[in-house]
């Protein structure tokens, strides 16, 4: 019964969000392809960087990323970019995440294969991050990226941080790439009827996992000066532990201890069905519910 075709997501980031035939020419990589949908992309002229969403069969997206790369390395040149995030490489970061019949394992798998034919093909260094790391030190993308483009050079050279795969000095203008596998992230913000951006940033503080918050939380306080209100932006980055009525629930406590109110929420991007399903079935108090009694989800089978 159903349908056992394997979909894995990638959500490629390439450092470029200005030149828009640069960027129509990375995207039509993902255009016209077998087993493979461009589902969305979007470039952010501050930051400088484009980022693309495209599910596809591992083998098919496989090729369809590759190609991609090769492309940003033609026409993206590192030693002129500037950009207001942090970055260190034309393709910076290459993340996979399961979606359907595919395990994590499989992902790093696939991960692994991207990065060992993208390194020999472009002579790039590449490291692998979060489940793909090969050390704990690497897990985590903030500690591979330290250094940026412009400190790469001087970093390649310290013993523990050899690339995983490719040449141990930086390509000259596409820099390095980190290339890994993780869960499907949910962007998740709660507005609050404040415009007092410190109430926002220490209920963030509350909630996220580095200062002792929820695991697989991830958050900070910002202003939206055009509503005259605060959020707590953050980053849910594995919904399947830490769900989001819960971190809903929580800024609602914390909250209250400054007389503020949540005044709504919003999902950034695409989201998971079943991080919604869980949601919904804890406020209804529904009892054993499954994603099986999910009609649209039967029929997607």
């Amino acid at each position: 019964m159903g349908d056992k075709k394997k979909i894995v997501q990638c959500v490629p980031n390439f450092s470029e969000g200005r030149d828009l035939q640069k960027i129509e020419e990375i995207v039509n990589a993902f255009r016209g392809k077998e087993a493979v949908k461009l589902l969305d992309y979007s470039r952010d002229e501050d930051h400088n960087r484009a980022v693309v969403t495209v599910v596809g069969e591992p083998e098919a997206l496989k090729a369809a990323v590759i190609e991609a790369i090769g492309r940003a390395i033609k026409v993206i040149d590192m030693t002129e970019h500037e950009g207001q995030h942090p970055r260190m490489g034309a393709v910076d970061v290459v993340p996979f995440i399961p979606i359907r019949n595919v395990t994590m394992e499989e992902t790093v798998k696939l991960a692994q294969a991207v990065a060992k034919e993208v390194s020999a093909e472009f002579n790039l260094p590449i490291f692998l991050y979060e489940k793909a790391a090969t050390s704990p030190e690497r897990e985590n993308l903030a500690k591979v990226r330290k250094g940026q483009f412009e400190g790469m050079s001087e970093k390649l050279k310290q013993p523990e941080w050899q690339p995983d795969f490719g040449p141990r000095e930086m390509h000259p203008t596409a820099g390095v790439t980190a290339v890994g596998a993780r869960m499907p992230l949910v962007a998740y913000n709660v507005n609050l009827d404040t415009d007092k951006l410190e109430i926002a940033d220490k209920i963030a503080k509350n909630v996220r996992h580095i200062s002792g918050g929820l695991r697989y939380c991830k958050g900070m306080g910002v202003e939206l000066k055009e509503r005259g209100i605060v959020q707590v932006s953050m980053n849910m980055t594995d919904y399947t532990k830490t769900a989001l009525y819960r971190v809903f629930e929580l800024i609602k406590i914390e909250a209250k201890r400054y007389g503020v109110n949540i005044v709504g929420s919003e999902i950034v991007g695409s989201v998971p069905m079943e991080a919604l399903v869980d949601t919904a079935a804890y406020y209804l108090g529904l009892e054993d519910f499954t994603m099986e009694q999910v009609l649209e989800a039967r029929l997607m089978e």
